[in-house]
């Protein structure tokens, strides 16, 4: 899909991958741009630099996520394009509270079942709309140093997977996002971080790297294309993959 014309919304757009992917969609002339986060100075900033509309959102809440699409809407018509990027570095284990479990499971997972809940109803009636949900590349792979972020991004890949299935003869296509690290704000200061073993890419890097998948309407966004083979070995020896993460763990967590 090109994204000329196109009515986008985008999640998680006061800063990061969502900031950049807001002026991107600009210079490729989407034709309104909504942009949603909690961080409601920068994002009013994000939205008078494009040129689009702010709506402050908690993405954990559904009612907020149906008043982005409801005001994007009003605006600007039909959403041809919705970006469900929010996310958060909140790790921990079995062990931890189920507060922290349950916040990366409504932010990573359930804010992208509502923002479906919201908008592909619409898309299918009109034949055309595309979903691109941002996970990580621990949702292919793992994390070894947090269960609630590899099991969360694990989940949200899944759910991109089954929304494809489901809907891709609808006309409704489906991208996930599953970078390795990013230069972020949420990247600050962990550039040894084990997410950066094969290098930290910079916004920029990812965006071209989203805007190219849309235009192929391949359902992996990989930034870094090691994943991919990463995904393979896995896959063709499990064991052997899993005592190579106990190895990559040991070499950063000691």
């Amino acid at each position: 899909m090109k994204i000329a014309n196109k009515n986008v919304v985008i999640t998680g757009a006061a800063s990061g991958i969502g900031l950049e992917l807001a002026h991107r969609f600009k210079r490729e002339g989407a034709r309104s741009i909504t942009v949603a986060d909690l961080q409601e100075g920068p994002l009013q900033k994000v939205a008078q630099d494009i040129g689009g509309t702010a709506v402050p959102c908690d993405v954990s809440k559904e009612s907020d996520i149906q008043a982005v699409v409801k005001a994007a809407e009003a605006a600007y018509g039909p959403i041809d394009i919705f970006c469900s990027n929010a996310g958060i570095a909140r790790y921990g284990w079995e062990e931890s509270p189920d507060a922290i479990w349950d916040m990366n499971w409504k932010i990573h997972v359930m804010a992208h079942v509502y923002a479906a809940r919201a908008v592909v109803g619409g898309m299918v009636e009109r034949g055309e709309g595309y979903l691109v949900n941002t996970a990580s590349a621990a949702g292919l792979l793992s994390q070894v140093d947090s269960a609630t972020y590899a099991v969360t991004k694990h989940a949200a890949v899944a759910f991109a997977e089954t929304l494809a299935i489901r809907y891709g003869d609808k006309g409704v296509r489906v991208s996930v996002l599953c970078p390795q690290s990013v230069r972020t704000a949420m990247t600050a200061g962990h550039e040894n971080h084990v997410a950066a073993v094969d290098g930290m890419i910079e916004p920029e890097v990812l965006a071209d790297c989203v805007v190219e998948t849309m235009d192929r309407e391949e359902f992996l966004i990989l930034p870094h294309p090691q994943v991919i083979e990463y995904m393979r070995r896995k896959t063709a020896d499990y064991d052997r993959w899993l005592s190579g993460m106990r190895r990559l763990r040991d070499r950063f967590l000691g």
